[in-house]
């Protein structure tokens, strides 16, 4: 049996073999045997990638614009970059996302691929960096501490166009149910008690809004990303980037990503403030809550079928139970649930990591990726899920839903502008002593005519808008 081939490289710590056909080199080799955390590559953010390679085509392009690169290898640079945004050598990127020294090991993973299928381009075999360097060619003018986070920002924006887009599906799945359920009559509870009616239309229609305005908070919260530090180097002093370096890097990454990328105006406040990160962290909480919020709604409205609330029915998509025959869970809202409570957990932890951060750099950008990360990709998955397995499908018990406005004491409050707020208390407890309904005792006592009684009964007089309740009072006198 015949070893593996393999090629010998050089750092600092000394030399190592690495496979012969990996295009990663001897600075990701100990990368992966350093951080054997998560067992998550990077290579599972494809954003990340590309937004790396996206860094590093235009550092090759600003260098070969003011004459640091000659233009054979700036082309070889540029041809790798772009082959890698379309998806070619992903696999290459093998160093876990959770990592010590602020990103090092994942900006020389980058390098390190770069370079050496820039070398293949060029003739050359793979580790003959005489030729073409990841350092000294890849890494031009660049440090980790402005690539990495300037490749995060990248990475970040392009993922919540992503979940913009889902918020977008769930919000047009609950406005379609609005309109579906709107002349749907039922009882509204405050801290789980009868309030007054409105329609289940009104319900699903308050969903579809909160989600418009949290797509209206993230678009604010990611304007926010598209300041990055490139060219600040290792501090941002900009120390061995020479002068117009970072406006050539700047215009060339904006060209390449399509993104309106602007330069920060301090680049040592830049290279060691998260802010930005802390304030998109704080809108997915934001998000997460209020999505949560309304699947323990859907679970709630849904619950029984026969000993619960059972308003409207979540479609089917699973058995419930492995010892109850015919149980039905509400999955899709739960699954919904867990990933809120997970972003939640991700914010408390972009908090600590942003907070940590010590003089000129924050060495947790890592895990601030990994969270973000994580919380965006969760996010999306899960408003499209819950739109198109759980939201689209939902029926209403209608004629359920009615009887519970007919037989509610709650009822009593649509009357009170016309019996006078007396009697409408003693109706109430009447009905609650005996169970009767509330329209069958008004009629009972005299208090209405029937004719009114029934108008003031009307689903849009109940549930309608001031217009419509204005119209009723006036029958009634």
């Amino acid at each position: 049996m015949t070893a593996a081939a393999t090629r010998r490289e050089h750092d600092l710590l000394g030399d190592r073999d690495v496979p012969a056909d990996a295009y990663w080199g001897i600075h990701t080799l100990r990368a992966t045997e350093n951080f054997p955390i998560t067992g998550t590559p990077i290579s599972a953010y494809p954003h990340l990638i590309d937004a790396l390679a996206a860094v590093k085509e235009a550092a090759a392009l600003a260098n070969e614009e003011l004459g640091l690169l000659d233009s054979t290898k700036a082309a070889a640079i540029v041809e790798a970059c772009r082959e890698i945004r379309v998806g070619k050598l992903l696999d290459q990127f093998v160093v876990d996302v959770i990592q010590g020294g602020a990103g090092t090991s994942t900006n020389m993973n980058a390098n390190e691929v770069v370079a050496n299928r820039a070398l293949e381009l060029l003739g050359r075999e793979k580790g003959q960096y005489q030729y073409l360097h990841p350092n000294e060619d890849v890494n031009l003018g660049q440090s980790t501490n402005d690539v990495y986070p300037t490749a995060v920002k990248i990475a970040t924006v392009f993922a919540v166009h992503g979940l913009l887009e889902a918020m977008s599906v769930l919000q047009d799945a609950f406005a379609r149910k609005a309109v579906e359920f709107r002349d749907v009559l039922k009882m509204g509870r405050t801290q789980l008690q009868d309030a007054v009616p409105m329609t289940l239309g009104q319900e699903f229609s308050a969903y579809a809004v909160m989600l418009d305005e949290d797509r209206s908070r993230l678009t604010e919260a990611v304007g926010l990303i598209h300041e990055i530090n490139l060219g600040a180097t290792a501090i941002g002093t900009g120390l061995n980037a020479p002068a117009g370096y970072a406006e050539a890097a700047r215009r060339h990454l904006a060209a390449i990503t399509g993104l309106p990328l602007v330069t920060a105006p301090n680049l040592v406040e830049a290279t060691q403030d998260c802010g930005a990160f802390v304030q998109m962290s704080g809108v997915l909480k934001r998000v997460a809550v209020k999505l949560s919020k309304t699947c323990n709604d859907l679970r709630l409205l849904s619950s029984g079928p026969r000993a619960g609330l059972g308003e409207i029915n979540l479609p089917p998509v699973q058995a419930g139970s492995s010892i109850m025959p015919g149980k039905v869970n509400p999955v899709i809202p739960e699954v919904v649930n867990q990933v809120a409570f997970e972003v939640i957990g991700n914010d408390v932890t972009i908090t600590m990591a942003a907070e940590a951060g010590q003089l000129q750099l924050n060495a947790f950008e890592p895990i601030i990726l990994h969270s973000l990360s994580e919380s965006i990709t969760h996010l999306r998955s899960a408003c499209v899920t819950l739109a198109e397995r759980c939201v689209s499908g939902i029926t209403a018990n209608t004629e359920a839903l009615r009887a519970t406005v007919e037989n509610s004491i709650g009822l009593v409050t649509a009357l009170n502008p016309h019996i006078g707020y007396t009697a409408a208390t003693a109706i109430a407890k009447e009905a609650l002593t005996t169970g009767r309904g509330v329209a069958e005792l008004v009629l009972e006592k005299g208090l209405l005519p029937a004719e009114t009684l029934a108008d003031l009964l009307r689903p849009e007089a109940l549930a309608g808008n001031g217009e419509a309740r204005g119209e009723a009072r006036r029958a009634a006198t």
